[in-house]
């Protein structure tokens, strides 16, 4: 077992390996404070075979005993992964895929579990330095181990592994990944964060990340693990240079031929079929060459498109690098919903159709840090049909949850969720129409819209772009609103988005082993130029929010009641609102400070629900004349809901003056009662008189001696001697039971005496129980 105890920007890390997971070809437990995670990773013997990339997979994966917690639900294992899981999981993949060997066809997998998770020390970054961790100290090859750290900034003083605490008041969340030379990743959510002050901040993330990768570093050698030896899938060279003699022009010319993309995709598909074609027969006694022809074509295509922007300066849709495609935007396209926002930038579209509901449609996260509701969510949907292709849909994948949770983020600095004047929440989802790049960001555009038509009073507009890398080595061009291709053969993809004052988001992905923190410098001042152009745009469109919500959306008028009653808003297992919702039409919801949100989509049923939550908790004015509905019989009395939805109780003598033998003869359940506010009594329960109720009722008659006979308990009274109607009379002297016949007429005496254990039995009445615990 090899150990390794360092400490960086404050806080004691532990590393650990050979104890636990020996047969994985390398596996770490780190830890920070109480934060435990394990990390793993494993690679198959053999490569595989009819593909063209790494086959890597990486999972972080959640246990709730990790925090002490039962998983809810009827299943206790656990289900899918929690969209926290599949973020971190990107996390973890994003900065280690480009440091495999180029050719690697391994099966390659990279777990991070977390097995004890202080709530001051989230696991997510633990997770992504373990993952590092355990390829450093594996016999997989890998270039060189990588680290990761979180940067908060408060008062304008940047942190190092923020608490959770911290990151709440932090302007700046932001999490960086890479190795001692360079960065390879990054994922940030920033209150309005201007230009220098992230490229500030990124610089010192990546010191902390040389601090930690050197570590592990030091750790790896400590191991002395033995590297595996892999065959690693190459194209032959001579392949690649024939093809780019022969036919380098034709490749050149196809590329800058249109600036359309299904006319220049269409060209490029033609030509590469002409090249494989063409070159079949030189290399037909050489079948290993003869299956790469197809692949070479595509990297010899790429290495062109990579020449013209490196070296020309030509972009293949006729751009300058710097330029922005054709934009349009549009809000308020949608009639019904409640607000809408078409994006459209070049070959890319997207619709962003933003919905509305009260604080009870927040989404309730449950995962290992504290339970939290979010009132703000954003869904991105990738139908195939976007890029002309015909695939089934199996829902979001794990690019549909990362694109979404980017837009999310670069949004919720601008809303207003602290407003106590603004309870709604608010669901947005885009939807992807047309596809050539960059759609995350058209999200953010379009997610502005949106929500301005739908009337949210948003701080500022936000607009995003993505950003571009093409670099030999010495030469680094930036490109400015990258597409498809570009995307697919640059180096990089850098997404910035922001208002005109400073970021909201950003992320980074690269094929490089890294950035130069000053190339990313360079690209954030490129990205303000663009995103300042798209605002301009957008704003022509709208430039500031709808002055109310649609009138399709819920209306929502605010209330404030003392919090000490809102039980009695609430009611025993919550009837009382439940009534309110549904005799009104309307939403309640009940904030723990006393406030009161009524949704609607009307004024009328707002206001039915106002009164009635005011009678709900009102004060009880005595003498006012009101009806209710008789909802429980007693021997005593009724008990009678109001329509405020409070109970009373009518004692049976105010029923009425006469006297009577069964309340039923009087009232029925669910009969309507005028009745008049009485008294409460010393508990608080109120009492009522009934008025109206008939009073010419016989007197009921009596045994022989002339005294009623008690009442049966439970609402029934005493029953007649006679039963009526069409069932006939009792008959006999036992209260109309005829004890006669073949059961021996009286029943006597008990042979054996009376019992000495029992005393007297009382008369039945009122709403005594019918059985009692033996004493």
């Amino acid at each position: 077992m090899h150990t390794l105890e360092f400490e960086v920007g404050g806080k004691e890390f532990y590393l650990e390996t050979g104890r636990v997971a020996k047969q994985a070809g390398g596996a770490v437990l780190l830890g920070m404070g109480e934060t435990i995670v394990l990390g793993v990773a494993t690679m198959s013997e053999n490569p595989k075979a009819g593909i063209d990339f790494l086959p890597l997979t990486c999972d972080y994966e959640e246990r709730k005993y990790a925090v002490g917690k039962i998983p809810g639900g009827f299943i206790k294992s656990g289900g899918r992964p929690s969209e926290k899981a599949i973020l971190v999981s990107r996390l973890m993949d994003r900065p280690i895929r480009p440091l495999f060997p180029k050719g690697l066809r391994n099966d390659v997998q990279v777990m991070a579990m977390p097995f004890s998770v202080e709530q001051d020390c989230p696991p997510d970054v633990l997770a992504v330095c373990a993952a590092g961790a355990a390829l450093a100290v594996s016999n997989i090859p890998f270039k060189a181990p990588i680290a990761c750290v979180r940067v908060g900034r408060i008062d304008g003083e940047l942190i190092l592994f923020p608490t959770n605490d911290q990151i709440k008041a932090s302007d700046l969340d932001l999490i960086v990944a890479g190795h001692k030379d360079a960065i390879s990743m990054v994922e940030s959510g920033a209150n309005e964060v201007s230009e220098a002050d992230m490229a500030a901040a990124l610089k010192f993330a990546h010191n902390a990340i040389r601090e930690i990768a050197l570590k592990f570093e030091e750790f790896k050698k400590t191991v002395g693990t033995k590297i595996r030896e892999v065959s690693l899938f190459t194209i032959d060279e001579d392949l690649k240079k024939a093809i780019s003699k022969k036919f380098g022009k034709d490749i050149e010319k196809a590329l800058l031929g249109s600036a359309d993309k299904a006319v220049r995709e269409s060209a490029l598909n033609d030509l590469i079929k002409d090249i494989v074609e063409k070159l079949k027969p030189e290399y037909a006694d050489q079948p290993a060459i003869l299956g790469q022809l197809p692949e070479a074509a595509d990297t010899v295509v790429k290495g062109v498109v990579r020449d013209l922007i490196i070296t020309k300066d030509k972009r293949p849709d006729g751009r300058k690098l710097d330029e922005l495609r054709n934009i349009e935007a549009t809000a308020g396209i949608l009639p019904r919903v409640h607000g809408s926002g078409l994006f459209t930038r070049g070959q890319t579209q997207v619709m962003t159709i933003a919905t509305l509901g009260l604080p009870g449609d927040a989404q309730t996260m449950d995962g290992l840090e504290e339970v939290d509701a979010k009132r703000y969510m954003h869904f991105y949907n990738f139908p195939a049909y976007s890029v002309g292709e015909c695939r089934p849909n199996r829902g979001r994948g794990r690019r549909e949850v990362g694109h979404g949770a980017l837009a999310e983020r670069a949004l919720i600095p601008v809303l207003p969720l602290s407003d106590p004047q603004f309870p709604y929440t608010m669901l947005l989802t885009s939807e992807v129409l047309e596809s050539n790049g960059s759609t995350s960001m058209a999200s953010v555009c379009g997610s502005t819209l949106a929500l301005m038509d739908a009337g949210i009073q948003i701080k500022a507009p936000v607009a995003g772009i993505a950003m571009g890398l093409m670099s030999d080595g010495k030469e680094y061009k930036v490109l400015t609103d990258i597409i498809g291709m570009e995307d697919f053969c640059g180096d990089m993809d850098f997404k910035v988005a922001g208002t005109r004052a400073g970021i909201t988001a950003l992320q980074l992905d690269t094929k490089l082993d890294g950035i130069p923190d000053e190339v990313l410098a360079r690209a954030l001042n490129q990205a303000l130029t663009a995103r300042l152009q798209i605002l301009d745009i957008m704003e022509a469109e709208i430039d500031a929010p709808r002055s109310r919500v649609a009138e399709t959306a819920p209306q929502v008028v605010t209330m404030q009641i003392n919090p000490e009653k809102i039980g009695a808003l609430i009611g025993p297992g919550g009837a009382t609102i439940k009534k309110i919702c549904a005799e009104s039409g309307a939403t309640v919801d009940v904030q723990q400070d006393g406030r009161v949100l009524i949704g609607s989509t009307g004024a009328e049923a707002a206001n039915k629900a106002m009164q009635m939550v005011k009678d709900a908790v009102g004060d009880i004015e005595m003498g006012v004349e009101t009806t209710g509905v008789v909802t429980r019989i007693m021997g005593r009395g009724v008990l009678v809901e109001l329509a405020s939805g409070k109970q009373g109780f009518v004692p049976k003598e105010q029923i009425t003056l006469k006297e009577i033998n069964r309340i039923e003869d009087v009232v029925n359940m669910g009969d309507t009662l005028n009745v008049k506010t009485h008294e409460l009594d010393d508990q608080g329960r109120l009492n009522l008189t009934a008025i109206g109720v008939k009073q010419d009722l016989p007197t009921l008659e009596g045994n022989e001696n002339g005294t009623p006979p008690p009442s049966q308990g439970g609402g029934g009274g005493g029953r007649p001697g006679g039963r009526g109607g069409d069932r006939g009379g009792r008959g006999g002297g036992f209260g109309g039971r005829d004890r006669g016949g073949d059961r021996g007429g009286d029943r006597g005496p008990r042979r054996d005496g009376p019992r000495p254990d029992r005393a007297e039995r009382p008369a039945s009445g009122g709403d005594e129980p019918k059985f009692r615990k033996r004493q």
